[in-house]
């Protein structure tokens, strides 16, 4: 089985993506489960987590139509809280600790001013969560960020931390900018509570198309040492894909890289991996290829590429 940890939906017509401009074109329109259904098919990925796009709210409510549309499609939700609010953070954490799809938050870090979870407010936030068991999804620019995260770890030690796209290597950088990123993952990782993510994982400048599965290999191959297999989780960061060439072919790069593995590995990262970090339920047996939609509740929904 694989579990695709980092898939993306959103829908601008139900919420806000201030990021998802005419500039990223052709995945700046609607784009639901039904629309990477038969690849997530082809890839055998029956199970995907669905990550927060926006900071806001309706698209939290967006992913959670789409979970409700696809019982057993969606494993789980990363969904987004004011983590500057912590008032607002604590009146929402009941309705989120009553839905099991709920395991983790995510703000858009990245497009804000560095440091910023350092703040007193989302500070108090990060201790909500903590307490609440839910985990955060960071998400860098570039590596720079990583260096926040031992901080962040000595004021909230049993929060648990999964990197997304590994933190942003410099794919088609310079040795130096491998051996810097490197350092700053591997100081991240000394803590054990810290995963990663195998997603996103293009040129940090320039045409995301621009790449090949030797360009990507080293990175992968640099975050196995550092983290080993079980801290490790598979993502296709679709739609965001579609800009780097496409789900299949991303798809089939991280399997060819994984491919001299133990089966033990792929199976850590391709689904052990990201049960474990999320807590993630499993799928009841006999609804593994049944997408009849649950019963839905009343739907208030019904310019970053490292997204």
């Amino acid at each position: 089985m694989i579990i695709d940890a980092h898939l993306h939906v959103w829908n601008p017509t139900r919420a806000p993506y201030p990021w998802l401009t005419d500039a990223l074109h052709p995945i700046d329109r609607t784009l639901l489960l039904d629309d990477i259904a038969g690849a997530l098919d082809s890839a055998g990925a029956d199970r995907v987590v669905l990550v927060q796009a926006a900071d806001n709210a309706a698209d939290t409510e967006v992913m959670r139509a789409e979970a409700a549309k696809h019982p057993a499609r969606v494993a789980g939700i990363v969904a987004w809280l004011p983590l500057d609010d912590p008032a607002a953070v604590e009146a929402a954490l009941p309705d989120f600790a009553a839905d099991p799809l709920i395991v983790g938050i995510r703000n858009l870090i990245h497009d804000r001013e560095p440091g910023w979870l350092a703040g007193e407010q989302q500070d108090a936030s990060l201790t909500l969560l903590e307490e609440g068991g839910l985990t955060l999804d960071f998400v860098t620019a570039s590596p720079d960020a990583l260096a926040e995260i031992p901080s962040l770890l000595e004021r909230h030690p049993e929060l648990r931390i999964v990197i997304d796209h590994l933190g942003k290597p410099p794919i088609g950088g310079t040795p130096e900018q491998r051996t810097t990123w490197r350092q700053l993952l591997a100081t991240a990782a000394a803590n054990p509570l810290v995963h990663a993510k195998l997603s996103g994982l293009y040129p940090a400048v320039g045409d995301m198309r621009t790449w090949s599965v030797d360009d990507i290999r080293p990175f992968v191959d640099d975050a196995a040492e550092i983290f080993g297999a079980d801290r490790l989780l598979y993502g296709s960061d679709w739609p965001i894909a579609e800009l780097a060439g496409g789900h299949r072919r991303v798809h089939e790069a991280l399997l060819e890289i994984l491919g001299g593995w133990s089966p033990a590995e792929r199976a850590a990262v391709l689904s052990a991996s990201a049960t474990a970090f999320y807590g993630l339920a499993p799928a009841p047996a006999d609804e593994a290829h049944d997408d009849t939609p649950a019963a839905t509740p009343d739907d208030p929904t019904s310019e970053r590429t490292t997204a």
